[in-house]
């Protein structure tokens, strides 16, 4: 044994005793210091950048890789980086949500539903701050999901839920977008308050005049074959007064137009009053109501008989109809009230109920006319009946887009392939059209599609069956549609053509219309009118 030796003790230089038993005291100090240290945040920073590196250094994604709290999504990312990162873990909670109950492991099961459940009670609050809000989510969230991860983790389980809830997801998406539909088509044919409060007054009105106050001036122009003859079809006032007053502001010689307006009943009084008190300049007008026509019954007219008939009425008003919002049905388009009205039908009478005239131009009476239209009537139609621009592309607006070609009347009559046209603007040589028997040919169709096998319900399919080969395709200047649903038309495009046409759910007249495109409408309506300011329109 050496002298002095023992345990924890050493003879150093100058007989310094050193003692290899730790101090306590010092051990503590650097313990404080190391602690110090580990609470910077460069340091803390550096650790996290590390161990980052080390993750991005495997092939595979770290254990946990939703559930981290990157430094990368602390600082240095905007805020979207940062709650897309927290929209990801809320999409996994859910995942595992489902397989913790799936397992039966309750007690993750009510944490995580805890969790989420708390999440959304915060989006609803507009108190907190929302950086600071995502910030503590990612964190709180990122620890439930790194035990969950740990606890429930496979590849395929997590692979099932996941496309469980896409399919469940788009359900849902389909539910919505179809009910969305149904409302829009709902709300476009709806006449807001304020075009029905006008049409209330003008009625009073007109119903308090003396009945000879209640005709129009310059009847003998109304049969005169060589001034220029316009119809239009229509129950809506407001839109009616945009078509004639576009049409005369921009006709070169107004004195040589003739407007034929025919409405319903119920807006006779209305349509008739508004002319009287506005009369559209040196142009002439007529209105006339549809319930006039004596030759207009059930037994001349099938499309009459089918729209009074129970099955047709069963069609449309059925509460548990097949066809219904709830249903998803995709032709909840050809449902539309309109539909059920003769006034969208007489356009196939026209030679009827004007027989003395030659040629006319149709007018749809959701159009804007922007340029004189009088050369229409120079237009050399060749022979054909009808005078449209066509709407065909490379594969679409076709015949077969509109037509049932799996019925052999259809495919054995007609090409498939055969360019469509529009309604809205449309020339029509009246000579041809009774030489050549169209609106029986139209019955005949119209017999056929009794039990609506050939097409669907509307004008635009017996339109393009009825005039097929009789219709002679007019420049695109004249007739541009669409502004009733694009909303990405060129200006320019608008500017040069003649009739733009808010064909489309997203008419001009409702809180629907494209803000972009109601001002080419709403120039042409006198909003000092004491009417139309007594009942607000458009505030």
């Amino acid at each position: 044994m050496v002298p002095g030796f023992g345990h924890g003790t050493w003879i150093g230089k100058g007989s310094q005793a050193l003692n290899d038993t730790p101090d306590m005291s010092l051990i503590h100090e650097r313990r404080v210091k190391r602690a110090d240290e580990l609470r910077n945040d460069d340091t803390v920073h550096k650790f996290e950048k590390a161990a980052i590196a080390r993750s991005r250094s495997l092939h595979s994604p770290p254990l946990g890789n939703y559930t981290i709290w990157k430094n990368e999504y602390q600082i240095g990312n905007n805020f979207e980086d940062m709650l897309r990162l927290m929209q990801d873990q809320i999409i996994m909670a859910r995942v595992y949500s489902g397989l913790a109950r799936m397992t039966n492991n309750l007690a993750l099961h009510e944490e995580l539903e805890t969790q989420l459940a708390k999440i959304a009670l915060e989006e609803e609050s507009s108190d907190t701050d929302q950086l600071q809000r995502v910030l503590d989510t990612i964190r709180d969230l990122g620890q439930i999901l790194a035990r969950a991860n740990e606890q429930l983790y496979g590849c395929k389980l997590v692979t099932n839920k996941l496309r469980a809830m896409i399919q469940i997801a788009e359900e849902e998406l389909e539910s919505t977008q179809t009910y969305t539909t149904f409302l829009t088509q709902l709300a476009s044919k709806a006449i807001p308050d304020a075009i029905h409060c006008l049409t209330m007054r003008l009625a009073l009105e007109y119903y308090l005049l003396p009945l000879p106050m209640r005709n129009f001036p310059r009847r003998e122009n109304l049969e005169n074959p060589k001034l220029y003859h316009y119809t239009l079809f229509s129950d809506n006032v407001l839109a009616a007064s945009v078509v004639v007053n576009s049409t005369v502001m921009n006709a070169q010689d107004p004195s040589r137009h003739v407007f034929h307006l025919v409405t319903d009943k119920l807006n006779f009084g209305a349509m008739s009053m508004w002319f009287l008190l506005n009369p559209p300049g040196d142009a002439t007008i007529h209105v006339q109501r549809l319930e006039d026509f004596a030759w207009l019954n059930s037994s001349y007219s099938p499309v009459l008989r089918q729209l009074e008939s129970a099955a047709m009425k069963k069609f449309y008003f059925k509460t548990d109809r097949s066809e219904s919002a709830e249903s998803g049905s995709e032709n909840l388009k050809y449902r539309y009230p309109k539909y059920m009205s003769m006034l969208n039908h007489l356009r196939f009478y026209i030679p009827k109920i004007f027989p003395k005239l030659e040629k006319i131009l149709f007018l749809d009476d959701d159009v804007v006319v922007q340029k004189d239209l009088t050369p229409l009537w120079s237009i050399d139609l060749k022979g054909k009946v009808n005078g449209a621009v066509e709407t065909c592309g490379v594969t679409f607006h076709r015949l077969d887009t509109y037509l049932n070609f799996s019925d052999k009347h259809i495919a054995e009559n007609f090409d498939p392939k055969y360019c469509a046209w529009a309604y809205g603007m449309n020339i029509f040589d009246l000579k041809e059209w009774r030489k050549s028997n169209i609106t029986e040919t139209y019955h005949f169709w119209q017999d056929m599609n009794e039990n609506r096998t050939l097409w669907k319900l509307g004008t635009l399919p017996p339109g393009l069956i009825t005039f097929y080969n009789m219709t002679l395709p007019l420049q695109r200047k004249w007739h541009l549609l669409g502004l009733g649903y694009d909303k990405g038309i060129d200006v320019k495009k608008i500017e040069r053509s003649a009739v733009i046409h808010f064909n489309g759910h997203m008419k001009p007249w409702t809180e629907m219309g494209i803000s972009k495109y109601q001002p080419y409408w709403t120039k042409y309506i006198n909003f000092d009118h004491p009417f139309i300011l007594s009942c607000r329109l458009f505030e």
